[in-house]
């Protein structure tokens, strides 16, 4: 092989995962072609997962009698499992600083002769991971001695998974992967499981991420390897997580392990084209209407109503992020005293406030103090915390706070239909509209057939009982002014 490159060169990790493979790693290991020690600063490490065999004592045979070539041979002292043993070597090549991690397997399934090619599109900056894809040319596989039984699986869940991530991939199952270790230390894939579904997880951390997944064709080679995975076990297990990712991201059921967004306040984005409270809450509002749109986060409802001829202004903590000159600001921490007016205004928007205060009560009577006898319609809408998913979670000893959804933990205080009503009804509003807004699934399956048929069942399931099935709250009120007001007005109104 040729001599390790110069250290201006990025540094490349080769991790040979092994388990049970001394009549494989040394081939593995001497068929790793001397380019790629010439392109880039590389090292292998060999992380044996607790084999009782010879495969540690032949990585470090092949240590021995290369010494030109830097090796690292590793032994687990306990079985980690497949995904396990990733974990350890991402978190050697996050420790050691490299810049690029590739995954062989020491069984000689994938070819170290394809890595030159992989790694171009990381080298180039075009991609934060490359998968080695069998799928990508027609047949190639199964000509490679994929047995047939694993290559219509193969295609199946691939597709399965396609539909429920939204991606186009030819192949989730591949072993062949080479990523950029600045991505990696991004991903909570400490949390993901120690099995085979592994792959599948880490898979979904990237996507959710917005990493750019690079898929390019290789060969496949079917031997006399063991395989170890459960398939029925496998592809259950490979669905679950999609669908719970599925469901994570449309706001019903938090999962920490694919939560990869940044911190702050993306996920309170606009909910259009389909049944949602803010196409409720824009249906409500005529054209050139008087609108407060208090605890405005973002800003895009407002925007979306200024294009509609309104006058807007908005009350919110912090500037909206969407800049709109049109748009008055009010900027007001709505757990303090109220110091905005809503003299002026037709209706007063508060869409997924309520609960994020930490006294509404207070700041309800409080607004109520600012009515007067022109008629105004507040609209409101909140999560609802009896909706079926949040019970069976209960039932099943979940009640978990994350950064979205129901259980956002930003979230003071949760309602139910009653007890929402019980609020508004106690500060001295006359509800007008109650109905139930089904969850918001295109935000995840998108605005197609899939996501608009998830949307439509959800609302006949709310008409048979939206307490139970629907995940948000809209209701329209309309204030009357509190008794302070009424006595001031009424002295006014009977002075001679």
């Amino acid at each position: 092989m040729a001599a390790s490159a110069p250290p201006d060169k990025k540094r490349l990790l080769v991790f040979v995962i092994a388990y049970y493979a001394e009549s494989t790693l040394r081939s593995v290991l001497e068929r790793i072609p001397s380019r790629i020690f010439t392109d880039f600063e590389t090292e292998i490490v060999v992380i044996d997962d607790a084999s009782e065999d010879r495969t540690f004592a032949i990585g470090n045979e092949y240590r021995a009698t290369h010494p030109e070539v830097r090796v690292t041979v590793l032994r687990n002292e306990h079985n980690q499992g497949y995904g396990g043993n990733q974990k350890v070597g991402y978190q050697f090549a996050i420790d050691e600083g490299f810049d690029f991690v590739a995954m062989l397997h020491g069984d000689g399934q994938y070819a170290p002769e394809e890595l030159p090619r992989l790694m171009e599109p990381l080298a180039a900056g075009q991609a934060d991971a490359v998968f080695g894809s069998r799928m990508m040319s027609r047949f190639g596989a199964l000509k490679g001695g994929m047995p047939l039984y694993k290559f219509v699986g193969n295609k199946i869940l691939t597709a399965a998974q396609n539909l429920l991530l939204r991606t186009k991939l030819s192949e989730f199952h591949s072993g062949y992967r080479i990523y950029s270790v600045e991505t990696l230390a991004r991903l909570p894939f400490r949390l993901n499981s120690n099995d085979f579904h592994f792959d599948t997880e880490i898979i979904i951390q990237l996507l959710n991420a917005g990493a750019r997944i690079r898929e390019l064709p290789i060969p496949t080679y079917y031997g006399d390897e063991i395989s170890r995975v459960n398939g029925l076990k496998y592809a259950r297990e490979v669905m679950a997580a999609s669908v719970r990712n599925a469901l994570h991201r449309s706001g019903i059921l938090y999962q920490r392990r694919f939560d990869t967004e940044p911190t702050g306040n993306t996920h309170y984005d606009l909910k259009l084209g389909y049944l949602s409270s803010h196409t409720l809450a824009l249906a409500a509002i005529p054209e050139g209407a008087a609108v407060l749109d208090v605890g405005a986060g973002p800003g895009g409802l407002a925007s979306e109503l200024v294009d509609r001829g309104c006058r807007v202004s908005v009350v919110d903590r912090h500037a909206p992020s969407v800049r709109d000159d049109r748009i008055r600001v009010f900027q007001q921490d709505l757990d303090d005293s109220l110091t905005f007016d809503v003299k002026g205004y037709d209706y007063l928007l508060l869409l997924d406030i309520i609960e994020h205060l930490k006294d509404p009560e207070g700041f309800l009577d409080q607004l109520r103090a600012k009515f007067d006898h022109d008629k105004r319609t507040l609209i409101l809408t909140t999560p609802n915390v009896a909706f079926i998913a949040q019970r069976l979670m209960l039932l099943l000893g979940q009640f978990n706070y994350g950064k979205a959804g129901i259980l956002d933990h930003t979230h003071m205080r949760l309602f139910t239909f009653r007890s929402i009503r019980r609020l508004l009804a106690d500060a001295g509003f006359r509800i007008k509209t109650v109905r139930g807004v089904p969850a918001p699934f295109p935000k995840v399956l998108g605005l197609g057939t899939l996501g608009r048929s998830a949307v439509a069942i959800n609302d006949l399931l709310i008409r048979v009982s939206r307490t139970l099935f629907a995940y948000q709250i809209y209701i329209e009120a309309e204030g009357s002014p509190a008794v302070e007001y009424v006595l001031r007005s009424t002295r006014e109104k009977s002075a001679p």
